[in-house]
């Protein structure tokens, strides 16, 4: 399973891209936003971060509004994707911009038909917001299993990244599914790194090395 990490923070994408885990990124103008920077300028300063795909997400809800805003996105790096939400004027949006080799991230989808029409028009990746089912009491896990389930039985290429993802146990859980992609908010990977029994032995090994190196010493 490939981990993106789903930001706008610029040190937060280099300190874990630093670690060389990360394999891309996503993001969108609320995250921009709350980062109190310019959009496009953000999304410059990631592609030159990161290699791998970086998601920039369209305002427009219409066709046109879309493919404009998409062909100058696209401009920006050849490792930007567009990200679009799947609504009727979305997925036509995406038909025209795959056609053109232009990898669209189809945002926002919460279910199998969803996921399977994302497929059908052209989306490279379909982001499932699982943590979003769950806030409105339907099973984000068992959905996101389910369209796993679904691409397996057509062939479907269309990555699948499951997003809105809120804890640990979450990234486990989609892991286990056998999804492509987890986007993941950066406090979540942090902790992902974490254990306490690593600490624990790390701090034993620590003791002992520093009573081998008393022995050492006493022996001289």
């Amino acid at each position: 399973m490939k981990i993106f990490i789903d930001t706008a923070n610029i040190e937060h994408i280099r300190e874990i891209n630093s670690w060389g885990i990360l394999s891309g990124v996503t993001t969108n103008p609320t995250l921009c936003a709350r980062e109190g920077r310019e959009f496009r300028s953000v999304i410059k300063e990631i592609t030159e971060i990161v290699d791998g795909p970086i998601s920039a997400e369209v305002v427009s809800f219409d066709k046109e509004g879309m493919l404009k805003e998409a062909h100058e996105l696209s401009k920006i790096a050849e490792n930007v994707i567009i990200k679009i939400p799947i609504t009727p004027e979305g997925l036509a949006a995406t038909k025209a911009l795959s056609s053109e080799r232009i990898q669209v991230n189809m945002t926002l989808v919460f279910s199998v038909n969803q996921a399977l029409l994302a497929a059908r028009a052209g989306a490279s990746y379909a982001s499932i917001f699982l943590g979003r089912l769950d806030d409105i009491g339907h099973d984000g896990i068992s959905i996101l299993s389910d369209i796993v389930t679904a691409y397996e039985n057509y062939g479907i290429t269309t990555e699948i990244i499951a997003a809105s993802i809120r804890h640990p146990m979450h990234v486990t859980e989609v892991a286990l599914t056998g999804v492509d992609i987890a986007t993941i908010p950066y406090k979540v990977i942090k902790t992902m790194a974490k254990h306490p029994l690593t600490d624990k032995g790390i701090d034993r090994f620590l003791e002992d090395w520093n009573k081998l190196n008393k022995l050492i010493s006493t022996k001289k």
